[in-house]
């Protein structure tokens, strides 16, 4: 019975993470108000779960992932709520609970592995799962790609105002970097492909675990290439967070852009090293 709590307690983990990131991230103020209660009721139906779980186990300490995994799971989501209670913010949600989310929904499958009921579903979503990947991608490099042209533009316009000042001739030929859009408009571009290769990430990352659950359990963890897509994943949030609680543009706003795109062609690079992250073809 202690899997139907723990389930139960995913859900409202995941329909919690998506109050909470709308909330902070894109300033949906409703989420706010919805964000603690269904993190609370999942909280109690974790507890409920664990308690149950140890108890027929016969022992208080955890042994095995599963357990490990879900423990870790409950502390993060009561950590968040003590601090929400106390501080009266959910912007720590952006991160603990999709954290408590991930950390249960593995051991929320059961103690088999979740197989899907033919190859060509599982091929499915795998071709979900690559086409989110890879729009997340596309994203990030699209507004590396404008933040690379903000910061020219805005050093072209600098030197543009120095020559002007001091030779009294704005005249000349109309060049390419003469044609690129206002500061402004770069500015906005990098921030909207930011804003929706977010989604496409965390889509992109859950049906991921999904897929590697199916192949190798729990030992994904231990997977490199799977630490650095969340650690990436965390950046992201760090990022947009950053941008919209500091107000952050211009100059540093790309050079953070550029930190996080780094961050992803590693994890692109450390793809071809990962020995745990293999899956089998259907």
């Amino acid at each position: 019975m202690y899997l139907v709590w723990l389930r139960v307690a995913a859900v409202l983990y995941a329909v919690a993470s998506l109050t909470a990131l709308p909330a902070v991230l894109y300033a949906f103020p409703r989420g706010r108000r919805a964000c603690l209660p269904l993190a609370g009721l999942g909280f109690l139906f974790h507890l409920v779960s664990v308690t149950e779980m140890l108890g027929l186990a016969h022992h208080w300490v955890p042994v095995g992932y599963g357990e490990v995994e879900s423990l870790l799971g409950l502390a993060i989501a009561g950590l968040f709520l003590a601090i929400g209670g106390l501080y009266g913010t959910v912007s720590f949600g952006v991160f603990a609970l999709p954290a408590s989310f991930l950390l249960v929904f593995v051991p929320a499958l059961g103690a088999e592995r979740y197989t899907f009921p033919s190859a060509g579903v599982r091929v499915g979503w795998l071709v979900v799962h690559i086409a989110f990947l890879l729009a997340a991608y596309a994203s990030l490099a699209f507004s590396m790609v404008a933040s690379f042209l903000y910061l020219v533009q805005e050093r072209r316009l600098k030197t543009r105002f120095l020559v002007m000042a001091t030779a009294g001739n704005g005249g000349g030929q109309v060049g390419f970097l003469d044609r690129l859009p206002p500061l402004d408009t770069l500015e906005r571009i990098a921030h909207a492909t930011l804003l929706f290769g977010f989604p496409c990430m965390t889509l992109g990352l859950l049906v991921g675990s999904l897929l590697a659950q199916e192949s190798v359990g729990p030992a994904y963890f231990f997977d490199p290439k799977v630490l650095l897509s969340f650690a990436m994943w965390i950046l992201y949030v760090v990022l947009l967070y950053i941008r919209r609680s500091a107000g952050l543009r211009g100059r540093r706003a790309a050079y953070l852009s550029s930190g996080v795109f780094v961050v992803m062609l590693l994890v692109w690079a450390a793809n071809q090293f990962s020995q745990v992250h293999r899956f089998p073809a259907p």
